[in-house]
């Protein structure tokens, strides 16, 4: 009567050993799972790693071909100063940073008597642009400038009859805007000619303003006449730039990876040099002493 009881018994527990087992073993391959995980979660990593050294390396872009600029107020010939503004006066322009922006400007008014007066305005602007990893090559910074420039001097305020045209031997790229504009003088209208010369070499770009106005019954001057001035002062402006880097060929290069390092390099074995000396001779100071 009893033996169908023992074995329901013997059946139930080995029914609740089977869940046992299974759990065991469900643990088992959730560890096998995660380490495999891990693996390739370091090997992601590893590929991210390589990929991103891959893009730095993609990154680098020339170094830029001039590292400074001359004095804007020192860039035209004394003899150009005294065509293009006669008995003018200078003015330099501020600076945060003269290694990357220079300008220069220059006034004169020609009194003629009776027959009125001459006003001349002349001004040198350049703008030095770096390399840089993020926003490419100096050259390419400075190209992107020199053709935003020839669109702001078109689209100057008041401008009349604009005209726009190439300049030949004058940097890498140069282009000459001229238009005419008005302005009051003692209540009346005057016309000015404006001439503006954009000129690029390389990571440097070169502007040059000039305009001219007849006041008080003189003559408006010439505006083919000034345009030849202002091209002439933009060869010299860039050919500044040109021979400022030619006198110092490796100043730049040599300041940022030599100059520097040697100075700390010699400065500071120096100073040891002087302490050792210095410790030498008190010792001998009580050399001397002892044997006194």
């Amino acid at each position: 009567m009893h033996r169908p009881t023992k074995r329901l018994t013997r059946t139930l527990v080995c029914a609740a050993a089977v869940p046992v087992v299974l759990v065991v073993a469900g643990c088992s391959s959730d560890s096998g799972s995660g380490s495999g995980s891990g693996d390739k979660a370091e090997k992601g990593s590893g590929a991210q790693t390589s990929a991103s050294t891959a893009g730095d390396a993609a990154k680098k872009v020339a170094p830029a071909t001039y590292k400074s600029l001359p004095q804007a107020c020192s860039a035209l010939s004394k003899k150009t100063l005294g065509d293009l503004v006669p008995k003018g006066d200078s003015k330099a322009g501020a600076s945060d940073d003269e290694s990357t922006r220079e300008s220069c400007s220059w006034s004169s008014l020609e009194n003629n008597g009776v027959k009125g007066s001459q006003f001349r305005w002349l001004n040198v602007s350049l703008i030095r642009f770096e390399s840089d990893v993020n926003r490419g090559s100096g050259e390419k910074l400075a190209s992107a400038y020199y053709a935003k420039q020839i669109k702001d001097a078109q689209a100057t305020d008041g401008a009349k009859s604009v005209k726009t045209q190439p300049v030949s031997g004058t940097g890498d790229e140069a282009t000459l805007v001229r238009f005419d504009s008005t302005y009051k003088e003692k209540k009346k209208d005057v016309t000015s000619k404006q001439q503006t010369v954009v000129s690029r070499v390389d990571n440097v770009v070169v502007t040059v303003n000039y305009n001219g106005s007849g006041l008080a019954g003189e003559k408006t001057p010439d505006a083919d006449d000034l345009s030849k001035d202002t091209e002439k002062a933009a060869k010299e402006a860039v050919a500044s730039v040109v021979d400022s880097a030619k006198s110092k060929p490796s100043a730049s290069p040599s300041t940022s990876s030599s100059a520097s390092p040697s100075k700390s390099s010699d400065a500071k074995p120096s100073a040891s040099a002087s302490a050792s000396e210095k410790a030498d001779a008190k010792d001998d100071s009580k050399d001397d002493a002892k044997d006194k």
